[in-house]
């Protein structure tokens, strides 16, 4: 099993980062989407539903977990 870091702290997530998310619309499901990091879009250090992300396929979801 591959190592994981949570996804609410800024500070574990950098671009090219190996993550999974939580799409807007998937929030009642809590389904993942796979997906490498293009750009972070929160600003701030940490936010409890997970850093917001864009992927490199363009979907934008709050991160999850971030693989190392």
């Amino acid at each position: 099993m591959e190592e994981k870091l949570p996804g609410s702290e800024r500070k574990n997530i950098s671009i090219g980062a190996e993550v999974s998310v939580v799409q807007k619309h998937h929030q009642r499901t809590g389904e993942l989407t796979e997906g490498v990091v293009k750009r972070i879009l929160t600003k701030s250090r940490t936010h409890p539903h997970g850093i917001k992300v864009m992927l490199e396929t363009g979907e934008v979801g709050r991160v999850k977990w971030v693989y190392l």
